[in-house]
């Protein structure tokens, strides 16, 4: 007679209540590992995207790449530049092909070959491009002061030049220079997509509610997110608004992109 004893199902049942409440336990650190991961990738990627630009500085008397995207005429692209990518139209409406032939054909591409490297880890299926400059950098003419020329930055490494935007524009990066605010409008209706959030510059938030910058100097830096209003914003939730008075994260980004602030801090 054959003596073997095999497992009860209630036995199996109490090895899989196991293994499922271990599941439980290690997935979320898990999920933290991988994020740590894609972070530190992205984090590479802006600083070569960092590095490239330096080295376009050098090879053009220390003018600085057009931060906007686009060919030479292009609004507000003078005659005589060339946009650092171009611009092939938002992603969910232009195709993989097109979107990499706008960023082999903008003025950064000789100096940073790898179309891998201007999309982060974490961008969604169809993003091929997740980074922008921001408007200070010869971007965008908005309220601050546009610097042109990379001898009149101060304190270059306190300057942010990239940012892992996420779902990008054809417009460079934006966030006021002269009120307590972020880029946009209250939100309406939740999601980038809806109504006109295509137009608001929220603060990334992928990499762990906060995102990653590189620097004029060549450094790359992620900013970690402490106020919850940074990231109501930054995920588009209904009634979040970009007038963030007392906001810390705020202040921090408006310094890296302008180098000061060009309004008196209200009391709060």
């Amino acid at each position: 007679m054959d003596k073997r004893k095999g497992f009860t199902l209630i036995e199996l049942l109490v090895v899989i209540a196991i293994i499922a409440v271990l599941m439980a336990i290690l997935m979320p650190a898990l999920n933290r590992v991988r994020e740590q991961g894609k972070r530190a990738a992205c984090l590479s990627n802006v600083k070569q995207l960092g590095l490239g630009w330096v080295l376009y500085t050098d090879d053009n008397d220390d003018k600085i790449v057009n931060a906007c995207t686009g060919t030479g005429g292009e609004n507000p692209i003078p005659t005589d530049e060339d946009g650092w990518v171009h611009w092939a139209g938002y992603s969910d409406q232009t195709s993989e092909t097109d979107q990499i032939t706008a960023v082999k054909e903008g003025a950064l591409f000789p100096y940073v070959k790898s179309e891998r490297l201007y999309k982060c880890p974490t961008g969604l299926r169809g993003e091929m491009r997740t980074y922008a400059i921001v408007d200070s950098m010869n971007g965008w003419p908005s309220s601050g002061p546009n610097v042109k020329n990379r001898n009149d930055i101060r304190r270059p490494g306190e300057r942010a030049v990239f940012i892992d935007e996420g779902w990008v524009t054809f417009a460079s990066w934006s966030v006021p220079y002269d009120r307590e605010a972020w880029w946009g409008s209250a939100v309406t209706q939740p999601g980038i997509l809806a109504a006109d959030n295509r137009h608001k510059d929220p603060p990334p938030v992928r990499h762990g509610n906060g995102t990653n910058f590189s620097f004029a100097d060549g450094h790359s830096e992620y900013f970690k997110w402490k106020d919850p209003r940074t990231v109501s914003y930054g995920m588009l939730e209904v009634g979040s608004d970009p007038s963030q008075t007392g906001n810390p994260d705020l202040y921090r980004v408006q310094k890296a992109v302008w180098g000061e602030l060009g309004y008196t801090v209200s009391p709060w």
